[in-house]
């Protein structure tokens, strides 16, 4: 059966091509050219016998022998990944992988960290940033996090971490200029907002009856976390998830002018899968414990 085995690496170029239905991503998955991806797909049609895609002009579809054999090739796949983790795993000093979204990561998990690495210095975190919906097939993790439960994996069961608000934020600085005292004085101020989160002013204005925010000047960036620092530098007023102000309102980098208007967003939801290491539940119980040291000192996050 071995000696039947076609080129591994033809078999993974073809895996890519058939989960995004694309040579073009799966190129750039693999870090290699359109052109190589083609041609181990290519390879492995010759090998095999069968053309396994059809080639359109901006897509590359799956025959029926094509996701056949990809139904069988992708578990294989997993196995493999699999099988090399748990081995590097036990190779390895105590590792705790955790996926999370980049801004969650830099505004509101990096900087605790600290703490629980003084508590259990014998665990490593391993973070991992990623925006794609939690899947183990997709992606190694112990746990992950992200906002809200849509598109999780039947394979790991989402469970709630902390609920979350829309905050109205500014450097003290800006406001000492030029004051915020009604929401009619948002006309005075450039708006900040994050390609991310593109909808959040439109929908805080509904929440907060305002009709139209249109005529006011903004500001567009990348990531939370890059607006928040354009808050802090006096740029505009901002208006961001208060899970992700860290602890720019308690030492005085930013302020929050109109405390009431604060609009309910998604919860944030925590997974474990199903071959996370023992070492995970010291880590979700160390999160349970910073949520709720943000509840009893009556900061921006609630527990649920």
């Amino acid at each position: 059966m071995i000696a039947n085995l076609p080129p591994l690496n033809a078999v993974r170029a073809f895996a890519a091509a058939a989960r995004h239905q694309s040579f073009s991503r799966a190129a750039e998955e693999l870090h290699v050219s359109h052109s190589a991806v083609s041609r181990h797909v290519k390879l492995l049609e010759e090998r095999l016998g069968v053309l396994l895609f059809e080639r359109r002009t901006r897509q590359s579809l799956l025959t029926p022998a094509g996701r056949a054999f990809y139904e069988q090739v992708s578990e294989a796949l997993t196995q493999i990944a699999n099988a090399a983790t748990a081995l590097t795993r036990n190779a390895a000093q105590r590792k705790v992988t955790i996926n999370v979204r980049p801004s969650f990561a830099v505004r509101w998990l990096i900087p605790r960290l600290p703490d629980f690495m003084a508590l259990h210095p014998d665990i490593k975190p391993d973070i991992v940033t990623s925006t794609l919906p939690p899947d183990p097939s997709r992606e190694t993790f112990d746990v992950v996090i992200r906002r809200g439960h849509a598109g999780w994996s039947p394979h790991v069961q989402p469970t709630v971490l902390l609920e979350d608000d829309l905050l109205l934020v500014a450097a003290p600085s800006l406001l000492h200029s030029v004051p915020l005292e009604t929401i009619h004085d948002l006309a005075r101020h450039t708006l900040l907002s994050g390609r991310t989160r593109s909808s959040d002013w439109q929908d805080w204005a509904e929440h907060a009856g305002i009709e139209s925010l249109n005529n006011s000047p903004t500001l567009q960036f990348d990531h939370m976390h890059l607006v928040l620092q354009a808050a802090v530098d006096g740029l505009g007023v901002a208006l961001c998830p208060a899970s992700l102000l860290g602890r720019d309102l308690s030492n005085g980098r930013l302020t929050c002018p109109l405390p009431s208007l604060r609009l309910p967003l998604a919860r944030y939801y925590y997974g474990v899968s199903g071959d996370a290491v023992a070492e995970t539940q010291v880590f979700v119980d160390w999160l349970f414990s910073q949520v709720q040291q943000d509840w009893d000192g009556q900061g921006p996050v609630k527990s649920s």
